[in-house]
This record gives structure tokens, sequence and C-alpha cells, in this order.
């Protein structure tokens, strides 16, 4: 029970090449802030980081079942904050923290939970999700970097769908609407944009959008983040895009498939 009531628990999972390693951060109730014990622990984690190959870092901070939506949005995201000013304080550039995000509580039925105490303990947390630089082999980059030529692939792992879904996600919008400022200053770039998807038998083109019933989900996907950026003041003369279906798996899990790259066509 000792491992129950510390207020503190940091756990590094080391997880097999097709996830992206996430960084725990464990709260007690109703706490947002750190001990300077605690500190040292997460500063200690963070010197142990070679920044030299993380691309970026996403924060995201969760609560318990207990409380409002509303109070629990605020303590979720004060969670966030702290660990980013303790990041930022502690040396990292907040440049690569590109999404902080308060989930707000995680909804649980307590009749239907073994042990309670002990899944509300886990929920208290904030999760810090390590995007790797250039993981994904030549010529596929993560981010719009400085040097890119022509057939420079960019993917990055932010821009994610649920299944069967050409909508972005909360998280997602956010990420596009970072590039959609980088690319603002760098105008001379062209590029066409890419849809994929997971998990569709070899003798389909493409997956079925559930919420439109065609078989044109890579497709939706490449299109809906073309009139995203284009809302965004990147002109559509720069961009074209089309869907690739499943014929190009990164063979890293499904989630990495589920996605949309870049393809520069034009400096």
């Amino acid at each position: 029970m000792k491992l129950y009531r510390v207020l503190f628990l940091f756990i590094i999972y080391n997880l097999t090449a097709q996830y992206k390693p996430i960084e725990t951060v464990y709260f007690d109730f109703d706490k947002y802030d750190l001990t300077e014990s605690q500190t040292k622990i997460v500063n200690k984690f963070i010197k142990s980081i070679d920044t030299t190959k993380v691309e970026s870092i996403q924060i995201y901070g969760y609560c318990d079942d207990r409380g409002t939506d509303d109070y629990n949005f605020r303590l979720s995201h004060d969670r966030v904050n702290t660990i980013q000013s303790l990041l930022v304080s502690s040396g990292f550039k907040e440049s690569k923290i590109v999404i902080l995000e308060g989930k707000g509580r995680v909804v649980v039925r307590p009749d239907t939970v073994e042990n309670l105490y002990e899944t509300r303990l886990r929920n208290r947390r904030v999760d810090l999700i390590l995007v790797k630089r250039n993981s994904f082999g030549k010529d596929i980059y993560t981010s719009f970097k400085d040097k890119l030529k022509v057939g420079d692939k960019i993917y990055l792992e932010n821009i994610m769908f649920d299944m069967g879904s050409a909508r972005l996600t909360h998280s997602s919008k956010k990420e596009l609407d970072r590039i959609a400022l980088t690319l603002q200053k760098q105008k001379n770039i062209q590029f066409e944009i890419r849809g994929h998807v997971c998990c569709t038998p070899e003798i389909y083109s493409d997956g079925i959008d559930k919420h439109t019933r065609e078989r044109r989900l890579s497709w939706n996907r490449a299109k809906t983040v073309f009139y995203y950026l284009s809302s965004k003041k990147v002109s559509k003369n720069r961009m074209t895009y089309q869907g690739c279906g499943n014929k190009f798996p990164l063979k890293k899990g499904d989630n990495y498939d589920r996605r949309v790259e870049f393809l520069i066509t034009k400096i």
C-alpha cells in the first residue's frame, strides 16, 4: 500500500519500436505542484534526454473522476503547466513543446472497477510523449526543417485520425496551426498532401470513411488537411492532395499508418 500513498510516481516505459516513448508524472489528489524532491526526480529525467534526437514533446494532463468537469479541466491544465514550466526552467527548449493540453477527468464507473483507489491514482497524471527526430528512414522528416529538398517527405506524429475517420482531432488542429505559421514564413515551399490508411485488406485500394460511407478514406484525410491549411491562409496554389490508400505502410503500428504526409514538390 505504500506505493499508492506516495505523492509522486515517475515511470519510464521502455516501449517497443512501434510506440512513442511515454513518460508519466503522477500527482496526489487535488494537487498540481511538486515538492523539491519530486522536482529533482523530474530534472534527472530531463538531463537523461538526448535533445539532439528529440524532435518535439507533447504534454497531456488528466484527473481522476471526482469533482466537476470545469474544475478538473482547470486542474489538468495546471498540472500540464507545472511540468512545462519545469522543463523550460531546466533547459528544455520551449519551441520543442508543441502540444499542451489538459484533458480533464478520466470517467470511470466505480461499480465496475476492481481497484478504484489504484485506478484513480493512475488517472491523476501528466503524460509526456517524446517524438524522435527523423526516425522514419532516409528523406523522411518530422518537421519542416530549414534545408528541405524536392522529394523529401514530412510525417508529423501529432496529426492523427481515429479509425475510419477523416476528421481532425483537437490535437491535430493544434499541430496544423503550428505548421501553417511555419509555411507562412517559408513561402517558397510547395507540397503534396498524401493521405494513408491502416488495416484495410489488400484486395481494396482504400478504406471506408465511416462518416461518408465512401471508400475514399485516404483521399478524405488529405483533403481535410488541405482545406484546413487553406483556412489558415496557406495558399491553395502551393498545395495539392491525393489518397494513397494502404500502399505505403510504415510498419510501425496502425496508429502510424492513419496519417498524412507532406511530399515536397518545389522549393
